[in-house]
């Protein structure tokens, strides 16, 4: 197949196909007299698999080291399970972080409605942050 029906059966560009291979994703197809990449049906899973290990919020990196497991004939789910993780870990770090901005955000909202606006009159100063209002800004 070309690479036109390549990349719309793994559901991408062209032009991505042809990164993927740059990337050592895809393996450099066989080219036709005319220059044309022809590719085999295997490449329709690797794509694919590439995509929705994207999809699964893994790098083309990580996608590609477990390619790369495969190609050796070795077993990933310990290597895939691992970078797994390392995500999970991520997104709990993210979402701590996230936590604490809300509840900070949130003091400060209470704080504000705590405030009578008729008291700012400090034009350096911002009541409801706490904060000094830098010498020439627009705010």
């Amino acid at each position: 197949m070309r690479i036109g029906e390549l990349a719309a059966a793994g559901g991408v560009t062209a032009k991505t196909v042809r990164y993927y291979e740059t990337l050592g994703l895809l393996a450099p197809p066989h080219r036709l007299a005319n220059g044309y990449r022809e590719y085999s049906a295997d490449a329709v899973d690797r794509l694919r698999f590439v995509r929705d290990a994207q999809a699964a919020g893994l790098t083309l990196a990580e996608a590609g080291s477990i390619l790369a497991l495969k190609d050796q004939g070795r077993g990933t789910c310990h290597h895939t399970r691992e970078l797994l993780e390392r995500h999970l870990e991520e997104i709990d770090r993210q979402i701590d972080s996230l936590l604490a901005a809300r509840a900070e955000l949130t003091a400060l909202s209470r704080r504000a409605d705590s405030l009578d606006p008729a008291d700012c009159t400090d034009a350096n100063r911002c009541q409801v942050l706490g904060l000094d209002i830098p010498v020439g800004s627009n705010v």
